[in-house]
């Protein structure tokens, strides 16, 4: 594998560095100048806009570089972890979309505690931050591989740089800005995985030189992954894009419900067939390069290019890591001013403003401190979309089974889910039982045993039955 020479690292950080120059000023200029800028872009996007942004958040840095390693480990099957959210989200239009989006609220938590109230409002939130901290640190560690491969420096600084520009991008563009920007990364992300999927076709003969000389599961519907796994990451992916917070803000910026449906299309004509073209670069980097570590395998083929197309394939990774970052942590921002900050310290609308600034970028540089501790950043995603499906298994039951209605079950799904789903998986998912199952099975057991028990407020009332039939 060839290294680049000081004259073509120069040309390709170059054109990384004019690209983020121009996007800031892009950013700076799309700003959002008021919080409903901030938190749902004044609820004027177009539907394709948020299309698009649907799209990213479920296939960006993390799920490109992370569907690519385990294709090079697993097999062709590794892109089911894509075709899930392809699946997903034409699913939550038809399920969810217009009760969500007819509360008027922007954050899950919010619209979930029209039925349960305010404590699980709070208890939603923090599993929802939580989630999505582990999201942000699965995107840094995807980011970073891909900027170390050709800057030559190592994952810290890499991380460094992911969280210093994605920081700006959504600290000051909020979700207006966000959601402009996102569609020019969106478009140049794209470029960037075909440019990469044609060279590694054009290293590896093709797919038939592969089928033939790789062992059979590189090619088998289920791999080495495993159907119990497949059907887990569909279960959690699709559970996860039911309540993940960006998801719900980025419906909620549309004008109307139809708009809000027809955004969820869009994402998934637009997840389909790059799941299944980084499943098989995946593939072709273990034909090609069978001895790198597998979190290089999508980037590994920036240095079998031209520094030119080198630079525009660095570029698309970069933008990809962006826009991943940007919008997991708009979201994790809206949770904590929306359903903490303004309740509890009742602010001005400059004031509330001015701290969600401040706020967004502590929350951009938190997830550095957990970079090196999670290097297998697929096994990362599935578990932060598993501790996200305990959250839509208690919408869905506060949706659609109005006889589950102890706020006192409720949250005691939600928090035992989160603890046991977060055992499960530092245990290595004992019995070969994964996460995404235990997430799906407690907060729905713990609720219908809730309503087996009788509540605190029905005795008294029994009792005072019995004491007036005595009288």
């Amino acid at each position: 594998m060839k290294a680049f020479s000081t004259e073509s690292t120069l040309l390709i950080v170059g054109m990384v560095v004019a690209y983020i120059l121009f996007t800031t000023w892009l950013t700076w200029r799309l700003r959002s100048k008021s919080s409903g800028d901030f938190m749902e872009g004044s609820r004027a996007m177009p539907a394709f806009i948020v299309g698009v942004m649907l799209m990213s958040e479920y296939i960006g840095a993390k799920s490109t570089i992370g569907t690519a390693q385990a294709a090079f480990e697993d097999g062709f099957a590794a892109s089911w972890s894509v075709i899930g959210a392809a699946i997903g989200f034409p699913l939550f239009g038809l399920i969810l979309v217009k009760r969500i989006y007819n509360t008027g609220k922007i954050t899950i938590s919010g619209a979930i505690a029209e039925k349960y109230g305010t404590s699980t409002k709070n208890i939603i939130s923090l599993i929802m931050i939580y989630a999505l901290l582990l999201v942000n640190v699965g995107n840094y560690i995807s980011g970073a591989a891909a900027i170390s491969t050709v800057l030559k420096i190592d994952l810290t600084q890499a991380a460094f740089i992911t969280a210093v520009v994605s920081t700006f991008y959504f600290a000051f563009g909020g979700m207006k800005g966000v959601a402009w920007v996102t569609l020019l990364h969106s478009a140049l992300k794209y470029a960037g995985i075909l440019i990469i999927l044609f060279v590694a076709l054009k290293m590896t003969g093709g797919v038939a030189p592969m089928i033939e000389k790789m062992p059979a599961f590189y090619w088998t519907w289920d791999g080495h992954v495993g159907a119990s796994t497949i059907v887990a990451w569909l279960i959690g992916t699709v559970g996860s894009i039911f309540c993940t917070q960006f998801v719900i803000q980025a419906i909620s910026s549309t004008k109307d419900v139809k708009s809000a449906k027809r955004a969820t299309w869009v994402a998934f004509f637009f997840c389909l067939p790059i799941g299944l073209a980084m499943a098989l670069i995946g593939v072709a980097a273990k034909f090609a390069h069978p001895d790198i570590k597998s979190l290089y395998a999508l980037p590994v083929f920036l240095q079998d290019m031209s520094p030119w197309l080198a630079g525009i394939v660095t570029t698309s990774l970069v933008a990809s890591i962006f826009v991943s970052v940007g919008t997991v942590a708009l979201a994790i921002a809206s949770l904590v001013v929306k359903d903490f900050y303004v309740p509890y310290r009742n602010p001005t609308p400059e004031r509330e403003f001015k701290m969600t600034r401040w706020i967004s970028i502590a929350i951009g540089f938190f997830p550095l401190l957990f970079v090196l501790f999670f290097p297998e950043v697929l096994k990362l995603s599935f578990f932060t979309r598993a501790i996200r499906l305990s959250i839509t298994v208690v919408a869905i039951m506060a949706f659609y089974l109005p006889w589950f209605k102890s706020t006192r079950g409720a949250n005691a799904g939600l928090i035992g889910a989160c603890l046991a789903t977060s055992v499960w998986f530092i245990l290595g998912n004992p019995f070969g039982i994964d996460n995404m199952y235990v997430a799906l099975a407690t907060p729905a057991i713990i609720m219908v045993i809730d309503r087996c028990i009788p509540s605190r407020q029905s005795q008294p009332n029994t009792q005072r039955n019995a004491q007036n039939s005595g009288a």
